[in-house]
């Protein structure tokens, strides 16, 4: 089903939602798109291809971070895109390694700052429940905050530079998801 079959709506209490403007046959598909943005979690680094996500005991990695591993080039060149910034953040940093949501973080904003349009929702129309998260989870995201700006500190020295809709500690609230978040549902 192409975008234009499909609607945004607002649902009162639950936020966004996306349905069909036309009568849907079970089981068929509504929509496929990349993900916006991914990242391995640390224990699947060098198992799993940074761009396919196959299990691969023969991976490539890359030469300049040492980091991403393909399971070949032509993987390789598609994920350059998305890599090349981060690439750079990651041997800025060594032998340090960012957690995987910094890294996540990280994806997001350099894929906000490069290409800012996005199909049916955009970045900023995510709910971020700021509101329902306790003192204490709002400090562990600002210091998630701050590490995540020392991380793209080589590509991005200054935050304020930023288009607004790239907060970091907004982008944690977003991608962020909690079982106590769920506890007031």
């Amino acid at each position: 089903m192409e975008p234009a079959a499909l609607e945004r709506f607002h649902s009162p209490g639950k936020g966004s939602g996306l349905r069909s403007r036309r009568r849907v046959r079970p089981g068929e598909l509504l929509y496929r798109d990349e993900p916006f943005a991914y990242v391995l979690s640390k224990e699947q680094l060098g198992s799993v291809c940074e761009r396919c996500l196959r299990r691969n005991e023969k991976l490539h990695r890359c030469s300049q971070c040492k980091v991403a591993k393909y399971c070949g080039r032509s993987c390789q060149k598609k994920a350059w895109l998305d890599h090349k910034l981060e690439c750079r953040c990651l041997k800025s940093i060594e032998p340090n390694f960012p957690p995987d949501s910094v890294r996540l973080a990280g994806r997001i904003v350099f894929k906000l700052v490069m290409c800012p349009s996005e199909r049916l929702y955009t970045f900023s129309d995510l709910q971020s429940n700021t509101e329902r998260l306790s003192e204490e989870m709002k400090d562990g995201l600002r210091h998630l905050a701050q590490t995540l700006q020392l991380y793209l500190k080589t590509e991005i020295q200054d935050e304020s530079q930023l288009p607004p809709v790239i907060d970091f500690f907004q982008i944690f609230t977003k991608v962020s998801v909690k079982i106590c978040l769920l506890d007031n549902s």
